[in-house]
């Protein structure tokens, strides 16, 4: 640690909980960076970033004052085989396999044997490419947010699957998430961690819908929504997004499209994305807006949370993710404040969130899914 100080100007130092955080200006002799601040920075037990954008020659620095948490593996390794193995039954019942007996209620002391004997009449190879896709997507999802935070040397915990039962949640999950268990410093930091999950999650998603598209089949007829997975005597209708509708009609062409396995995973990919990037409380859009508006991202929030309302005539389980939003928030859609609010972004850093908001936009679908009985 001395030697960095000894190459800033002024400087104040914060400890919070684990981690300590120097923010300072760097003496004008050194702020190519020269040679030694540069030897310097590399021995550093942290991470820094440059905030020129606040000052000339603003240097963060941050480091963990304890050892790092030991973690508890095997209880992510089992959540993930366990979302793994229900999204795997779920790719299987939306590819129509047959099924006997659901689980009830009445079984669950017996939950066991009660879905060994509900696996044994599904044929799992239907759903296996599905389970590959979705898991893909929302594990490139939570490692972009993980790895982000960890380039910041903020404490984040690996993710936590949440599987669920596929005739109930019929993904078969309840999706992922991690934990920051240190403070973010500002809104650089924010907007890096909320917006790389989404990004990560995205691009994996368009890869494997593009793959999945390219496996479909355009199919005679004329349907509530252009996406189709016939379960049989249901048939599940999914809307468009500008990113859905383009790789569709590139690849395809017009037309009722019943989509592969992998391109559902794909199409379930994005409207995750999308999901997340509503601009409300802990949401990662909350986290982008914020970054990106600060005071006015309540108001923003407030405003999205409305239009939530007023679609959830046309479709209900906007008013649950609503619900869900304001559970999250402590019943707001404002986002709470970082350590140092008033430190702007950098040029860069506001490129990449109007970038995000953008991708909102393009991966917004009104009516997401229809189910036909």
């Amino acid at each position: 640690m001395t030697s960095v100080i000894q190459f800033l100007a002024v400087w104040r130092t914060v400890v919070i909980r684990d981690r300590e955080i120097i923010d300072g200006i760097v003496q004008p002799a050194h702020r190519g960076p020269s040679a030694e601040l540069l030897q310097a920075l590399d021995q550093w037990p942290g991470s820094h970033y440059w905030a020129h954008e606040d000052a000339a020659g603003r240097l963060v620095l941050v480091r963990p004052l304890a050892a790092p948490r030991k973690e508890r593996w095997w209880l992510h390794v089992l959540l993930f085989s366990a979302s793994f193995f229900t999204v795997w039954m779920a790719g299987a019942l939306l590819a129509g396999a047959p099924v006997g007996p659901i689980p009830l209620l009445s079984s669950l002391p017996f939950v066991a044997s009660a879905l060994a004997d509900w696996v044994s009449h599904v044929n799992t190879a239907y759903g296996f490419d599905f389970a590959v896709g979705l898991m893909g997507i929302l594990l490139a999802h939570e490692l972009g947010h993980y790895y982000a935070a960890r380039r910041y040397s903020i404490d984040a915990s690996p993710p936590f699957f949440l599987p669920a039962p596929p005739w109930i949640v019929f993904v078969g999950t309840l999706g992922a998430f991690i934990r920051l268990r240190s403070p973010v410093v500002d809104r650089r930091q924010l907007l890096d961690v909320g917006a790389a999950g989404p990004w990560a999650g995205f691009i994996v998603a368009a890869a494997f819908l593009v793959v999945g598209l390219q496996r479909s089949e355009i199919i005679a007829g004329v349907g509530v929504q252009p996406n189709l997975i016939d379960l049989g005597s249901i048939k599940l209708w999914l809307g468009d997004s500008l990113a859905t509708w383009g790789a569709r009609t590139w690849i395809l062409g017009d037309g009722i499209v019943q989509l592969h396995p992998l391109a559902q995973a794909g199409w379930f990919g994005i409207l995750v994305t999308m999901l997340n990037l509503l601009p409300m409380g802990q949401l990662d859009g909350g986290h982008v807006l914020y970054a990106m508006f600060r005071r006015h991202q309540q108001l923003i929030g407030q405003l999205f949370l409305v239009g939530l309302l007023v679609m959830g005539r046309w479709f209900i389980w906007w008013w649950v993710w609503a619900g869900f939003v304001l559970i999250l928030g402590g019943g707001r859609v404002r986002h709470p404040s970082v350590l140092d609010s008033h430190r702007p972004l950098s040029r860069s850093r506001r490129m990449l969130a109007w970038a995000t908001i953008l991708l909102l936009a393009a991966t917004f679908t009104p009516v997401p899914f229809v189910f036909d009985w």
